[in-house]
């Protein structure tokens, strides 16, 4: 899950929950709440935590196979 990886990764690197959420200007609560699974991170979110952290948005991400869907024909 991204959020785990996110909050491994700022352990790792000492960051605080505050500290980021104040560099990526998203609310306390909301980063909270995301990084417990609570809920999802925004694109936007996710994005600038990841400028903040400097790495690429494709550090927390896994490939994923697409869906097999059923047509409406």
């Amino acid at each position: 899950m991204v959020a785990d990886k996110i909050k491994a990764y700022i352990k790792e690197k000492n960051v605080s929950q505050t500290n980021l959420a104040i560099m990526a200007k998203i609310p306390l609560d909301k980063l909270n709440q995301s990084l417990n699974g609570h809920r999802r991170f925004t694109f936007e979110e996710y994005c600038v935590i990841c400028f903040v952290l400097n790495v690429g948005v494709d550090r927390f991400l896994e490939p994923m196979k697409p869906r097999n869907r059923r047509s409406k024909e």
